[in-house]
This record gives C-alpha cells, sequence and structure tokens, in this order.
C-alpha cells in the first residue's frame, strides 16, 4: 500500500471515529438531561440561591448538558434572577420567573446551535419561547415570580425575607428541574437535531 492510500484510509477511519462520536452524543441527550435532573433534585435544596438565583441555575444547567461551560453565560443570567425575573413595577406589573427567563434562552440556544440563530429559525425560537411560559403557567398558575414565591424581589425587605424563610428549598427550586425537562420536551426535535 502506498503511503496515499494509507493517509486516505486513515482519515476515513477519523471521518467514521468522529460521526460515530457525534451520533453517541446525539443518541444520549436524553440521558445526559435524566442524569443531570436527578441531580439538581438531590442538591437544588441544599445550595444558596444567592450564589446564581433560579434564571442562571436554570440556564447553565442546560448549557452544561450540551457541553457548554463558561462563566461569561453565568454572569450574564445572575442579574435577570432579581432585575427581571423577581422584579415588581411600582405600578405592580410583576415580571416573569427566572426559572421562565433561563429556560427560554436555553430554547435559544438550542434551536439556533453555536452561531447566530439563522433567520428560518427565528419563528421556530418564537413560537416554542412563547410554548414554555404557557406550559409553565398551565402547571403552577402564573409565570410570576411573586406570585410563585410571595416575594417582591425589588424590595430590599422582601428579597431579605425570601431567604430567611428559605422560600428557595421549600418551592423555586422545583420550578427549575420541572423547566429543564420542559425545555427537553418542547425542543427534542432540535435537541436530536442540533446536539
Amino acid at each position: 500500500m502506498v503511503n496515499s492510500e494509507k493517509s486516505a484510509i486513515r482519515k476515513s477511519n477519523k471521518k467514521v471515529k468522529r460521526i460515530t462520536k457525534q451520533k453517541v452524543k446525539k443518541s444520549n441527550i436524553n440521558e445526559r438531561f435524566d442524569e443531570k435532573i436527578k441531580k439538581l433534585e438531590e442538591t437544588l435544596p441544599k445550595i444558596n440561591p444567592a450564589e446564581g438565583g433560579c434564571a442562571e441555575i436554570t440556564f447553565t444547567s442546560i448549557l452544561e448538558i450540551l457541553g457548554f461551560q463558561n462563566g461569561i453565560f453565568n454572569n450574564l443570567m445572575i442579574p435577570l434572577s432579581a432585575g427581571l425575573g423577581g422584579y415588581k413595577s411600582k405600578d405592580g406589573c410583576a415580571a416573569p420567573c427566572g426559572v421562565v427567563c433561563g429556560s427560554c434562552a436555553a430554547i435559544g440556544v438550542i434551536i439556533g446551535g453555536q452561531e447566530k440563530m439563522k433567520s428560518e429559525l427565528v419563528p421556530i425560537a418564537f413560537i416554542k419561547g412563547s410554548q414554555f411560559p404557557t406550559a409553565f403557567e398551565r402547571e403552577f398558575g402564573s409565570v410570576s415570580c411573586p406570585d410563585l414565591c410571595g416575594y417582591d424581589f425589588s424590595d430590599q425587605d422582601d428579597f431579605m425575607d425570601y431567604f430567611k424563610n428559605n422560600v428557595w428549598e421549600k418551592t423555586c427550586y422545583k420550578f427549575v428541574t420541572w423547566a429543564i425537562d420542559t425545555v427537553r420536551d418542547i425542543a427534542q426535535e432540535e435537541l436530536v437535531r442540533n446536539w
């Protein structure tokens, strides 16, 4: 066998291995979701939500399942838990729970992949992004953080009472595990195709 034939065989073998790895990776996406949810059910009630918040935990947990770990994503999502997620305006308009924010962001990553989302995928992201809060509201009766947990994070006293009364370990962590499972259901087709 000449060197060029050996080189072609090696390239072919590498390509087969790469395709096989991709198929294995895609085939175990549901297993990775199941493992992450199981782990979170054990660990979330014990963590300090002040170390990240529900938007950050939801979003970065899904990104970890997909193979991403980058502190920039954590930093991006942390302010959303209170600045958007737990905020209540002076007129009484309450923002959605941070879990809803983090889940919708994760749906965008799942659909768009690792590059800027193609314009033909934007309508799909809009539709699937709107399916999540609809499902969340159906399950829990509201998407509003103050309605769900009983506290207004724009009020410093309420924010502190949320922690003093252990609301995270009694209530809020359950939203995260439900959300991760529901994001998987909503974006199953894209998960299998893209990840």
